[in-house]
């Protein structure tokens, strides 16, 4: 389906049928004062005569409505390849993702099922992951290195907090790293308070979505950093689509982040340490996610088990097929009308001298 950018200047083609008429009364008025049969010459001229006589001033009708098409600016929607698109794993690594609700612990479900994405054959588009707790950090920049990928995701450990706001922010300076067309991400200021009147309605048709998708998964609420409702308007002015994965269940569980001291407490290096034995309980916050996913014209998955988020991550697949985005193609029809002037203008030369 084809637009216009410029669609008065198309009135132009209207026009045509006066050039055309014109020509055709001219060839008519000259051919009657020489001869005083113009059906006599028709039959007795040969076709390819005709062609001879009238082939340039058809390329150049052609011609003509090919440059008021393009002054008519045409756009049209176009498939962007798998390896034109950047995908970033924004993989929540907070605490509670040690719980072991889903066995062995969801850290390490998501680990799994974050693996088995990047190894998927039909994947080859770029792929960044970032993870965050009470910050954010892109710990591998997007590539199509498998390996670099794997051990990226393998070697995730936990921290304190969770930052869902600043995990959008640094998944959008990622994606600007790679596509000079997308501004990188507006500093929110920590005393900044969200206000639903303080949203914009999304400014891209889904024609208009950058080819790059950021996927969140998260198994609780943000308490850290900038409100992630605030980061993902940020997301939907860049065009940025955002797919978001709760992860986990309401069940409580032991949360084992670390090694058994002597007093029988789980500890991280330079992390604040739990107690065992203890029970935990969190849950995603799936009005927000649901949200985030919907401004941003992504979707929401839910996932409590590591097959449920297996299929989730398959199904993801769909949504990296080719991406459609709006171009414009007036230089081609400039350029078809520019080649048939000429060898209009060659012809007549050829078959017509002016000596």
């Amino acid at each position: 389906m084809m637009d216009w950018l410029w669609p008065d200047l198309l009135l132009l083609l209207g026009l045509i049928p006066l050039v055309v008429a014109t020509y055709i009364g001219i060839v008519r008025r000259r051919f009657t004062v020489r001869y005083s049969s113009l059906l006599l010459i028709k039959e007795a001229m040969p076709h390819y005569e005709w062609l001879r006589r009238h082939l340039p001033f058809i390329l150049f009708v052609i011609a003509l409505a090919s440059l008021v098409i393009a002054m008519g600016r045409p756009v049209t929607s176009v498939g962007l390849l798998v390896g034109q698109t950047t995908i970033i794993l924004t993989l929540d690594v907070s605490r509670s993702m040690c719980m072991r609700d889903i066995p062995p612990d969801r850290l390490d479900a998501a680990k799994g099922a974050a693996i088995s994405f990047v190894q998927s054959p039909g994947i080859s588009t770029q792929i960044g992951i970032v993870a965050f707790a009470g910050f954010a950090e892109l710990v591998q920049p997007p590539t199509t290195d498998v390996n670099l990928l794997e051990n990226a995701i393998a070697n995730l450990t936990t921290a304190n907090e969770t930052a869902m706001g600043s995990a959008i922010l640094r998944s959008l300076d990622a994606i600007a790293e790679v596509d000079g067309r997308i501004a990188p991400s507006e500093e929110i200021s920590m005393l900044a308070t969200f206000s639903p009147n303080r949203l914009s309605q999304p400014s891209s048709s889904p024609e208009e979505y950058v080819p790059h998708i950021i996927v969140l998964l998260t198994d609780g609420a943000s308490n850290s950093g900038p409100h992630p409702l605030l980061a993902a308007q940020q997301a939907v002015e860049r065009g940025v689509r955002i797919y978001t994965i709760g992860f986990g269940t309401r069940k409580n569980s032991v949360m084992d982040c670390g090694t058994t001291l002597a007093d029988n407490t789980y500890i991280s290096p330079g992390l604040e340490s739990y107690s065992s034995g203890g029970s935990f309980g969190t849950e995603p916050d799936e009005a927000t996610l649901k949200q985030i996913a919907e401004m941003t014209g992504g979707k929401f998955y839910a996932a409590a088990s590591a097959a449920e988020l297996q299929s989730v991550f398959q199904n993801l697949g769909s949504y990296i097929a080719p991406t459609n985005q709006t171009m414009e193609v007036s230089v081609y029809f400039a350029g078809m009308g520019a080649i048939l002037l000429i060898a209009a203008l060659l012809l007549s030369l050829r078959w017509h001298p002016l000596l």
